[in-house]
């Protein structure tokens, strides 16, 4: 399989990384030497110098005979443009990275698809989703939506008050409550297991858990009943990102506050919004978080372009009462420093956002989506069954599931349920499958026979 990248900064270097995982032969274009050099020295692929959207470049990079074209250079008509030239060579899949909403919105009849874009992903509009997801259900380590959203893989940190830690679940006093939820992981220290009935967990694990949206933040409660209660969420920063939020924001109960240091730009944004307090403050500080109203019940999230800021900022949030802190980083080494030192509540990237948006289509033909999970090694894999395949007419209990996968959830004509041991799969049906890295390519090559 080959892959085309165009854009070497960060997306385009992690999705390079990711693809080179995948036994991808990838090609990166930049017009710059120095991060086409840093790529070459980390990865085994082929880059070249150049403009992104000249075909003749394009050619020197393997477009003709690519299986896939990823556009994520920071300038939308580029990207549009290398999408092009990705079709009329024939390439499969055509994936660009667009910032500008009205690309997406389809103004004049013109559709991204009339231009060779096979799938359009703006990482600002889903990083914003997660985001305010993590302060609809606060406590929640990361949520991934299932199915379209009608069901959800959530992580929570096991505390002195989870009921977790006094019994294994085989003895939890309400079986009835565990068959209406999925138990997918649980990390101790670096460790990462499948949970079975003899497991309890301890205090400060992580367990992941999987069910019907509408009913997790009940779950939520069971399995971490001292989790933080939101009334009032702050955002430092009125850019893209920062606006986005509070426009989501507004469709809840949550009082929603905006900090923003420029004048012009917190007037812009106080134009956007309809039940967002914009302040207009030099900088996070005590006196600025005293009169945003930050406390117990308060969340602060930094979503300016300073990564450096963002975490301070956070820091002292934190310091003076705000119960859940989540902070934006452009630099994605950053993410797995900060989760290990426990600085914050949560760190989020818009770059893993993209990642997601392409491994959808490489998983081969038996998988509808896929998403990588930022606090958890592996990776939620969708499924949809067909007439033929092994899976097809066996219980679950009878798949020989790869080691470090477990069947998560499952949708049977749009009616979620728990995959049980004893539920017989049937064509149509379509699974999500939790799958550690090293499982991955096991269980793909499993749905592709």
């Amino acid at each position: 399989m080959k892959a085309v990248i165009v854009g070497a900064g960060n997306v385009g270097r992690n999705l390079a990384r990711k693809l080179c995982e995948e036994d991808y032969a990838v090609a990166v274009v930049d017009r710059a030497p120095a991060p086409l050099t840093e790529i070459a020295e980390h990865l085994d692929l082929l880059t070249v110098q150049g403009h992104g959207a000249d075909p003749q470049l394009l050619g020197r990079a393997g477009l003709e005979g690519a299986d896939l074209l990823v556009a994520a250079t920071n300038q939308d008509e580029i990207n549009i443009l290398a999408c092009a030239c990705a079709r009329a060579a024939g390439v499969r899949h055509r994936v660009a990275r667009i910032s500008n909403d009205a690309w997406l919105s389809g103004g004049l009849g013109l559709h991204l698809s009339d231009l060779g874009v096979d799938f359009a992903i703006n990482p600002i509009r889903e990083c914003a989703l997660e985001i305010a997801g993590l302060l609809r259900l606060p406590g929640a380590l990361e949520i991934a939506d299932l199915f379209d959203g009608r069901a959800q893989a959530v992580g929570l940190r096991v505390s002195t008050e989870s009921p977790l830690i006094r019994a294994p679940l085989k003895s939890y006093p309400d079986p009835e409550f565990l068959n209406r939820i999925r138990f997918i992981a649980l990390r101790h220290g670096s460790e990462i297991v499948t949970p079975t009935g003899d497991t309890q967990a301890q205090i400060g694990d992580e367990i992941y858990l999987a069910g019907r949206a509408e009913h997790m933040s009940a779950y939520a409660d069971v399995m971490a009943p001292d989790r933080p209660r939101l009334e009032r969420v702050i955002i430092s920063g009125g850019n893209a990102l920062g606006l986005g939020i509070a426009r989501l924001l507004e469709k809840t109960d949550l009082e929603t506050v905006l900090l923003e240091s420029d004048q012009a730009r917190a007037e812009a944004c106080s134009g956007q919004l309809r039940r967002t307090l914009v302040i207009r403050s030099g900088g996070v500080s005590a006196d600025a978080l005293k009169e945003a109203g930050v406390n117990a019940a308060s969340a602060f999230v930094a979503t300016t372009d300073d990564d450096e800021n963002n975490i301070i900022s956070c820091l002292l949030a934190e310091k003076h009462g705000a119960s859940l802190t989540i902070a934006q980083v452009n630099q994605p080494e950053y993410v797995p420093i900060i989760d290990g030192l426990s600085l914050l509540d949560r760190v989020v990237s818009t770059h893993l956002s993209v990642v997601n948006a392409v491994l959808r289509f490489v998983r081969g033909r038996n998988v509808r989506a896929t998403t990588q999970l930022q606090t958890l090694p592996g990776e939620l894999i969708e499924v949809a069954l067909q007439e033929g395949m092994p899976w097809v007419g066996r219980p679950i209990r009878d798949l020989r599931l790869p080691k470090g996968s477990i069947i998560a959830s499952l949708d049977r004509g749009g009616e979620v349920m728990v995959p049980t041991g004893s539920l017989e799969l049937q064509a149509g049906d379509r699974l999500v499958v939790y799958a550690l890295p090293k499982a991955v390519g096991r269980l793909t090559a499993q749905l592709r026979s």
